[in-house]
């Protein structure tokens, strides 16, 4: 089952580790506690959109950009726990011929 504030902690993490932030930096400039981002990161707690405006605002990113991130993840775990359709087997009628009749014949390049 695919969690979205699991994917949302993944990609927020990710930008975090990307600009060299550490959570007590993240946590000073976004003003929310260093153990609710954390939380957060690791998919245990949901993030109101006010909190989430004030991380993308301490990471300097668009909110429009963590969302597209988060949802291109989401695609690719569908993606991968997609079961895979079965071969679709495709029965061709076969005409035989009735009794006593010829069996039509094709005529083949060679």
């Amino acid at each position: 089952m695919v969690l979205f504030r699991r994917f949302l902690g993944d990609v927020l993490r990710g930008h975090r580790v990307e600009q060299g932030l550490t959570l007590r930096q993240l946590s000073q400039e976004a003003r929310v506690s260093l153990g609710y981002i954390s939380e957060i990161e690791r998919g245990q707690k949901e993030a109101s959109s006010e909190l989430l405006a004030s991380l993308c605002g301490a990471l300097d990113l668009p909110l429009s950009d963590v969302l597209r991130d988060v949802s291109d993840a989401i695609v690719l775990e569908e993606a991968a726990t997609r079961p895979v359709p079965l071969p679709v087997t495709v029965k061709v009628p076969v005409r035989v011929p009735a009794p006593g009749t010829a069996p039509d014949v094709v005529a083949s390049a060679a």
